[in-house]
């Protein structure tokens, strides 16, 4: 199939792609599963309470077993008493079991939502860019120009070295590479941006 190329100057050309990456079928259930796992799998979870064993203090026995007249303690530790340990509290990270994604998921994902943004009008692609833009004014002209003011910004490794200073501090815009986004940074920005290389790159990953 064959999509526009935008020029900064509003002139038109096209490209051939690949229909398996822009115009799969659209699995809304694996997009889900997906998401799923890698949301749970960026949480932070620092909350981490002291067992018993790992309360400091003397590990002596309080008092005799026998003729206190009290009921039987071993440990101050214990999590009955003040300043003891905390029994089933949360353990920290590394007690969160990581869900895992193959692949093939990962793959199929990703070129579901792609064809959905295509599907929608959602995706642009522009032509390489050829100049460095320094000011973030000239870049957020285009941005407003062009109505990309919530977008994914997918490039390739020499446009991005000529806009990156200039587009960095415009909110809602996220740059990256092929190598480094994921279905759930697609799914977070209304519209998806490639440039002519970067989808080339793309179709070498994904096809």
């Amino acid at each position: 199939m064959k999509l526009d190329i935008l020029n900064l100057d509003g002139k038109k050309s096209s490209i051939e792609v690949l229909d398996n990456i822009f115009s799969a079928k659209i699995n809304n259930k694996l997009v889900s599963n997906v998401l799923y796992k890698t949301n749970a799998n960026y949480k932070g979870r620092h909350a981490k309470t002291k067992q018993q064993n790992e309360v400091s203090g003397p590990t002596s026995k309080i008092y005799a077993q026998k003729g206190t007249g009290n009921a039987r303690h071993a440990s101050r530790k214990a999590p009955i008493f003040v300043g003891g340990g905390i029994a089933h509290g949360p353990k920290g990270e590394l007690s969160y079991k990581k869900r895992k994604l193959n692949k093939r998921e990962k793959k199929n994902s990703i070129t579901s939502l792609i064809s959905e943004k295509n599907k929608n009008k959602k995706l642009l692609i522009f032509s390489d860019f050829e100049t460095e833009i320094k000011k973030t004014k000239e870049m957020n002209n285009i941005v407003k120009k062009f109505e990309i003011t919530n977008s994914l910004i997918i490039l390739d490794k020499s446009s991005k070295n000529k806009i990156e200073k200039s587009i960095r501090n415009i909110p809602k815009i996220k740059i990256t590479d092929v190598n480094h986004f994921s279905a759930f940074d697609i799914v977070k920005f209304e519209k998806v941006v490639f440039t002519e290389s970067s989808i080339k790159e793309l179709e070498k990953r994904y096809s």
